[in-house]
C-alpha cells in the first residue's frame, strides 16, 4: 500500500491500492512502447502502396495527422465520460481500441487499411489524458509535478525499448512491431480488468454531461478563455506543432538524408527515451528544488530550440553526428517540459474537472499534431530536409515570451 494525503480531504489520509499505481505506470509505459515501436517502420509499411517515391513523406505525415484528427474530436468526450463514470472503464476501452488499431495497421494489404488502423487507434487515443487524470486523482497537488516526472521517466523507458524492439522485430517482418504492440496492450487490458481500482470517488464525479462538454471547439474556446490557462496552452500549442512534425518526418528524414534502416532509426528514437529516464531520475528532482514549474518549462523550450538547430545543421551539412547531438538536447528539453506543463495544468482545477482539463489539453495537443505533420511534410518536400527543424526554432522562440508573460500575469 502507498499512503498519500488526499487533496480531496483536508485532514484525512488516502490509502492508494498498489494496483492503482502499478496499472497506471504500466499503462504509461505501454503508451511509450506502443506509439514508439511503430515509428521506425511506418515509411517501410507505406512504401509498397506508393507508386511515386516523392509522395511517401506526404502519406507518412498524413497517417500521423489522421490519428491526431481523431484524438482532437474524441479526447473531450473521453475526458467528460471519465469525469462522470470514472477513469477505469474509459481506460480499459481506450487500451482495447489501441490494440485493435495496431492489429489492423499490421494486417495492412492496402493503403486505406493503414489509415483505418490509425483511425481506430485515434478514436480511443485520449487514453493518455485519462491516465493523467487518474494520477491527479490519487496524488496531492503539491506533489504532482514530481510524480508526473516519474510518469515521464516510465514513458521514457517505454520510448527507449519501443523503437529498439520495433527496429529489431522489423528484421522479421515490417508488421511484426504492430502485432507485438497489440499483444502487450491486450495483456495490460487483462491486468486492468482484474486488478485496476477506480480512482475517482463517486461524490467527486460530474453530475451531468452537456453537449458543451463534448464539443471540442467549445471546449477549446472555454479553456483558452481562462486567464490562468490560455497563455500556458497557447505556448504549448506552438511547441507541439513542430514536435508533431519532427515525429512524423523523422524516419523519412533519416532515410533520405543518411540512408538509415529501421534498426538504426529505432535506436535514434530511443535517445529521447534515454533522456526521459536521465532527466526524470537525476535532473528533474534537482530542478524542482531550485526552479518553479514555469522556469523549468522555459528551460525545456530553450533546449528544444538548440536541438532543432543541430538537427537542421545535420541536414545542411549531411553530417549525422549533429543529429545525434541534436536529439539528445531536444530530448532533454522535451523530457522536462512535459511534467512541468502537466503539473501547472493539473493544479489549475479541482478533482471533478481533471478529466475535462486533461481532455482539453489532449485536444489542443492533437490539433497541433494534426497541423504539424501536414505542415512539416509539405515544407519538407517543398523547401528541403532542414525546413521542419527551422520551423521548430521559430515557433518555440515565439512561444517562450507567451509563456513567460503568462507566468508573471498569474503570479
Amino acid at each position: 500500500m502507498f499512503t498519500f494525503r488526499s487533496h480531496n480531504e483536508q485532514n484525512t489520509e488516502q490509502t492508494v491500492d498498489k494496483h492503482a499505481l502499478i496499472f497506471g505506470l504500466i499503462s504509461v509505459f505501454l503508451c511509450g512502447i506502443g506509439f514508439s515501436i511503430i515509428t521506425p517502420v511506418v515509411p517501410f509499411l507505406v512504401q509498397p502502396y506508393i507508386s511515386n517515391p516523392e509522395d511517401q513523406a506526404t502519406v507518412v505525415t498524413l497517417l500521423t495527422s489522421v490519428y491526431a484528427v481523431c484524438v482532437f474530436f474524441t479526447a473531450p468526450v473521453l475526458g467528460a465520460l471519465s469525469d462522470k463514470y470514472g477513469r477505469r472503464p474509459l481506460l480499459l476501452v481506450c487500451l482495447l481500441g489501441s490494440a485493435i488499431g495496431y492489429f489492423v495497421f499490421g494486417i495492412g494489404g492496402a493503403l486505406w487499411v493503414l489509415f483505418a488502423g490509425r483511425i481506430i487507434e485515434g478514436i480511443t487515443g485520449g487514453s493518455i489524458s485519462t491516465i493523467f487524470a487518474y494520477f491527479a486523482d490519487i496524488i496531492p497537488p503539491e506533489q504532482r509535478t514530481k510524480y508526473f516526472g516519474w510518469v515521464g521517466a516510465v514513458v521514457g523507458v517505454g520510448t527507449v525499448i519501443g523503437p529498439t524492439v520495433g527496429g529489431l522485430l522489423a528484421r522479421i517482418d515490417y508488421a511484426a512491431p504492430l502485432y507485438f504492440g497489440a499483444i502487450i496492450t491486450l495483456l495490460n487490458v487483462g491486468y486492468g480488468f482484474f486488478c485496476m481500482p477506480e480512482s475517482l470517488d463517486k461524490k467527486n464525479r460530474l453530475k451531468e454531461i452537456t453537449f458543451v462538454r463534448l464539443n471540442p471547439f467549445i471546449q477549446l474556446a472555454n479553456l483558452l478563455s481562462m486567464k490562468s490557462l490560455n497563455r500556458l496552452l497557447i505556448s504549448a500549442f506552438l511547441l507541439w506543432i513542430p514536435n508533431g512534425s519532427l515525429q512524423a518526418v523523422f524516419s523519412q528524414f533519416t532515410m533520405d538524408t543518411f540512408s538509415w534502416k529501421p534498426t538504426l532509426i529505432g535506436l535514434m528514437f530511443s535517445i529521447i527515451g534515454v533522456q526521459d529516464i536521465i532527466s526524470q531520475g537525476l535532473i528533474m528532482p534537482r530542478l524542482l528544488r531550485k526552479l518553479s514549474d514555469q522556469q523549468i518549462a522555459i528551460l525545456g523550450m530553450v533546449s528544444e530550440i538548440i536541438g532543432y538547430s543541430l538537427i537542421a545543421s545535420s541536414a545542411l551539412f549531411s553530417f549525422y553526428p549533429l543529429i545525434i547531438a541534436g536529439m539528445f538536447i531536444f530530448g532533454f528539453g522535451d523530457s522536462i517540459f512535459g511534467p512541468a506543463f502537466n503539473g501547472m495544468l493539473s493544479k489549475s482545477v479541482d478533482s471533478s474537472e481533471q478529466g475535462r482539463i486533461q481532455g482539453g489539453s489532449q485536444s489542443i495537443q492533437a490539433l497541433a499534431r494534426m497541423i504539424g505533420p501536414i505542415l512539416g511534410g509539405q515544407i519538407y518536400v517543398s523547401f528541403g530536409h532542414a525546413a521542419p527543424a527551422f520551423m521548430g526554432m521559430i515557433l518555440i522562440a515565439a512561444a517562450i515570451p507567451v509563456l513567460y508573460k503568462g507566468t508573471h500575469v498569474n503570479q
